[in-house]
């Protein structure tokens, strides 16, 4: 069974763009990826930029313009493009900068479609391994693994006991600055491994059940729009830390569903 296929004729023919797009753009990075000499800038956050990253979303912006002139951009890189159809495509082109610019294959391309604020589907593809998971909403997730071309479906794990489970995040000290080092601890006391497998690839991870818990203590829009409708889908639970579905932070958690709660009561532990 093939999944973007089945998609053509939904949203005007957007969804059937939504996959293709997110590869483009993450094809794009791999020109850039493994350079030692990439050129990486700091922002006023101080998280890392690249070229790479500004090429990328340069394309997506590229392609929705052509196809859906009148739909809304949003991204991480540059300003907001306005949009009148009530559409937004919302882009990550690198999600974990940080690994991309170490030669670490684990970072990811994140695109998202909205219409009035409401979240359509996603994509996580990692453009370093050529593995990709998407999702819209009634349509489910699926998954294309790595060397195949062929899309099956994406399911989130049956553990049910943290003792038993996979418990990945971004970076662990973004848990020290917001003042959430108790939490960390708590939960990685709990699983049965705890690994910084973070950003998108760790997301892709619960979607398709090698994973259980995915936890980031700081996040963006454009951080987990793809995110919500991926993990939904694949039959897990995706909220903030007061275990509000959104896909705008300010923080995010997504599990398996039947560890979703525990997490949450752990998450509430302060430092």
């Amino acid at each position: 069974m093939r999944c973007p296929d089945n998609w053509s004729e939904l949203h005007d023919g957007r969804l059937a763009h939504l996959v293709p797009i997110a590869e483009a753009a993450g094809h794009s990075t791999r020109a850039y990826f493994g350079n030692a000499e990439l050129a990486v800038e700091a922002k006023q956050d101080d998280s890392p930029v690249t070229a790479a990253d500004r090429h990328a979303e340069q394309l997506v912006r590229k392609k929705v313009a052509e196809l859906f002139p009148d739909d809304e951009v949003l991204g991480e890189e540059f300003e907001p493009r306005p949009g009148t159809s009530g559409y937004r495509w919302i882009v990550d082109p690198i999600d974990g900068t940080k690994s991309f610019v170490s030669g670490v294959p684990l970072y990811s391309t994140l695109l998202a479609l909205e219409y009035k604020d409401e979240t359509l589907a996603g994509v996580i593809y990692i453009p370093a391994l050529d593995e990709c998971v998407a999702a819209a909403n009634g349509q489910g997730a699926w998954h294309r693994a790595i060397g195949s071309q062929d899309w099956v479906p994406a399911r989130v794990s049956e553990r049910k006991k943290l003792s038993q489970s996979i418990f990945v995040t971004s970076q662990v000290d973004s848990f020290d600055a917001r003042g959430s080092a108790a939490a960390y601890k708590e939960l990685e006391q709990a699983a049965w491994i705890s690994r910084s497998w973070g950003d998108g690839y760790g997301y892709l991870l619960v979607a398709t059940g090698r994973a259980d818990v995915m936890v980031d203590p700081e996040v963006k829009a454009w951080d987990v729009a793809a995110i919500r409708p991926v993990i939904e889908q694949a039959g897990g639970k995706f909220t903030d830390w007061t275990g509000t579905p959104t896909s705008r932070g300010p923080d995010a958690v997504g599990t398996n569903g039947k560890l979703h709660k525990e997490v949450l009561a752990k998450l509430q532990t302060t430092s």
